[in-house]
């Protein structure tokens, strides 16, 4: 097997990421298309097409989303919500749907409802199916609303004996605003996603709207070929090399699920040593991992969630395992610094009002050039439409 060194890794990731230099107006749907951006916190995705196309404004990212629709945004890979090319719904969103005996993404914390009501994930999955064409004809503002109403449009459907407890407390998250039936809907959008019942519309004010695949693009969801083949296609280009568990964690998936997507592949694939242990990349990519890749851009400011920190050997970007849970928190993670594709800092930006406070630090001695941090974060200012206040370098 061949050894690949964590220099090529980095190296070939930040072109794979499109983080090698900046990028055109023109190549949006190939950067966004790679592996989507996941748009969790909200504005997440917009952050990250900034890092690679700074050209585009938060009106331009706006017009291609919710009024040309060449992107979409929906739940996706882990059950949260990602933006990607219309044109690759199948990818994105079929590609999930499960078979056989798998279980379905993001619904592992369903089963206190259904022990609660009495009922099956079969049972329940399908009422939803039957009352959400309902979206065809529909569009509802927040996801509270969205949860409710379709509750609501199942209740009539429901047995006699379930109603009440359908419509008691919620068990999860804040009972005065969720019933349980709004529990069991909200876990089951995810499914109902994947197979193109439901979608992202445009955003009011600070509230998301949610309106159904076929109303938003005008067509139903269509499956072109094998979706999983080029899922697969897609992890192992950006992550590579990479393990079978990694795109489990990725997807967010069973491991029978992975393995089912992973093996499409199987043919496009081969083995490399990476630190002692089999990873594996594609075939195709093997010539353009072991060459002497240089990139234009040194120096990035990632915001948290950005696709390049997605990955699953973090060691890679950053072998200092108390600094990776500074950088990769359960909740607001800050931005990451990154020199020469490892992260050699993080950042933290603080609106007040219409203005900015930016706080940088970096770690040991590497070297990064505050000039080009400070170009940065002017770019990321002007791209807020904010006025930066001030940074300070810690």
């Amino acid at each position: 097997m061949d050894r690949i060194s964590i220099d090529q890794i980095r190296r070939f990731r930040l072109h794979t990421h499109h983080l090698n230099t900046w990028y055109q107006k023109d190549d949006v749907k190939d950067i966004i298309g790679v592996c989507g951006f996941q748009n969790s916190p909200p504005g997440a995705w917009e952050n990250a097409l900034h890092n690679r196309i700074p050209d585009l404004s938060l009106d331009d990212m706006k017009q291609m989303l919710e009024v040309d629709k060449i992107l979409l945004q929906a739940w996706s890979f882990r059950g949260a919500p990602f933006v990607f090319p219309t044109s690759e719904s199948d990818v994105f969103l079929s590609s999930l749907v499960p078979q056989k005996d798998e279980p379905w993404i993001y619904t592992q914390g369903l089963g206190l409802a259904l022990d609660f009501l009495q009922m099956s994930f079969e049972e329940v999955l399908l009422l939803l199916q039957k009352v959400i064409p309902k979206l065809d004809d529909e569009i509802l503002k927040s996801k509270t609303t969205l949860d409710q109403t379709l509750a609501q449009w199942i209740v009539p459907l429901l047995p006699d004996d379930k109603r009440d407890l359908w419509n008691k407390p919620s068990m999860y998250g804040n009972p005065n605003k969720q019933t349980v039936g709004g529990a069991v809907v909200s876990f089951l959008l995810r499914p109902c996603a994947f197979m193109g019942l439901v979608v992202f519309g445009k955003r009011e004010g600070i509230s998301p709207t949610f309106t159904s695949y076929k109303r938003w693009i005008g067509d139903s969801l269509e499956t072109k070929g094998i979706p999983e083949h080029e899922l697969a296609r897609k992890y192992l280009h950006c992550y590579g090399p990479a393990s079978m568990s990694g795109f489990t964690d990725w997807l967010g998936c069973s491991p029978t699920q992975a393995e089912r997507i992973w093996n499409t592949v199987k043919e496009e694939i081969e083995p490399v040593s990476v630190l002692e242990k089999k990873r594996f990349i594609l075939s195709r990519d093997k010539e353009m991992l072991m060459s002497s890749l240089q990139s234009e851009r040194k120096v990035h400011l990632l915001a948290g969630h950005d696709p390049y920190l997605g990955l699953q050997d973090r060691d890679v970007i950053l072998d200092s395992k108390s600094r990776q849970k500074q950088i990769w928190q359960t909740v607001s993670n800050p931005g990451a610094v990154l020199w020469e594709g490892e992260v050699a800092g993080m950042w933290i930006g603080r609106k007040k009002g219409k203005t900015l406070d930016i706080e940088i630090t970096i770690w040991d001695d590497i070297k990064v050039p505050q000039k080009n941090i400070q170009d940065l974060c002017d770019r990321y200012t002007l791209f807020q439409s904010l006025k930066l206040n001030k940074i300070t370098f810690l």
